[in-house]
């Protein structure tokens, strides 16, 4: 008589995380960034909460005077750590950096809330012209408390970075775009970079910081709006290689719906930067999960350059 079978455990599922869920899909890196003018980065080693300044790390009326700079600023405020959570003496910094490239960094340090006044104090006033060359900042989203992936795909992407560039490399708060992660967002300029790994972080950062950006890791540019950002990407796909910066989006209009025409400058070596008209339409893709804490499907915008010429 044939004994019983053993009985087994079935497996337990793998847990849904949203950015291996993306890749699977393939879901376009295209006109994902966050768009801003300015950036408030003010140093607190965490841990994060959900919301990174709901912490009690800077008090509530203080809290809302930069809320309050930031809003007609155009401005993204965000925490920022050295990787590892790593803090040297009792003052953390602040800075105030602005995404056009060729303006004076400002850089701060503060031991209570009320040191952050000053940079409340900066942040809408216009930044000088630079007189030197500006040190490039890296910020690597691994804000796990507000999606798992930025945490676990972030924090080797940060080490990694901070290996090669000790002071320019940040871990920071949430920037969006958590099913892109590891984020990547270089200043000045505010250049996105989207699914990268620490097998590819240095390379393609390196790549981008001597001259020649790489589209295809590219969620935009933080100077211009969504449509302007897929004319971006489309520019240094098909004029490139070209350096950071060398694409600059003039302006816009929106011609239908869900339809823009973008206008675009595309400085070239050795020859006049070229004035280049790009046609962009926006479509809806399927609904799907875009978060790993997300509680239902949500569509998620592509934008396409359908046409593009010199004009």
């Amino acid at each position: 008589m044939a004994a019983d079978p053993v009985p087994t455990e079935a497996p337990a599922a793998e847990p849904f995380r949203c950015a291996t869920a993306a890749r699977r899909r393939e879901d376009p890196l295209v006109a994902t960034a966050t768009p801003a003018r300015r950036w408030l980065l003010v140093e607190h080693p965490g841990p994060w909460p959900f919301n990174a300044f709901a912490s009690d790390a800077i008090e509530p009326h203080v809290l809302a005077e930069l809320a309050a700079a930031i809003r007609p600023a155009r401005s993204r405020l965000l925490m920022i750590r050295r990787p590892g959570r790593q803090v040297v003496g009792a003052e953390r910094r602040w800075a105030v950096l602005d995404t056009e490239p060729g303006r004076e960094q400002v850089w701060g340090t503060w031991r209570d809330s009320a040191d952050l006044r000053d940079a409340a104090a900066i942040v809408g006033e216009p930044l000088p012209e630079a007189t030197g060359p500006t040190p490039t900042t890296l910020l690597v989203c691994t804000h796990g408390r507000h999606d798992v992936c930025c945490a676990v795909r972030g924090r080797p992407v940060a080490a990694a970075l901070a290996e090669r560039w000790p002071e320019g490399t940040w871990e920071c708060s949430h920037i969006g775009g958590d099913r892109f992660a590891a984020n990547v967002i270089v200043l000045p300029g505010g250049t996105t970079y989207g699914n990268l790994d620490a097998d590819n972080a240095v390379d393609i950062v390196s790549s981008h910081l001597t001259g020649a950006v790489v589209p295809a890791y590219l969620r935009g540019v933080a100077s211009a709006p969504p449509y302007g950002q897929a004319a971006v990407i489309a520019a240094y796909e098909r004029y490139g290689p070209l350096p950071a910066e060398a694409v600059r989006f003039v302006d816009g209009r929106q011609v239908g719906d869900g339809r823009w025409v973008a206008e675009l400058e595309v400085g070239q070596e050795r020859r006049a930067a070229a004035h280049v008209v790009a046609e962009v339409e926006a479509s809806e893709r399927p609904p799907t999960l875009l978060t790993c804490a997300a509680h239902m499907e949500t569509s998620a915008r592509a934008y396409t350059v359908t046409r593009m010429g010199e004009a």
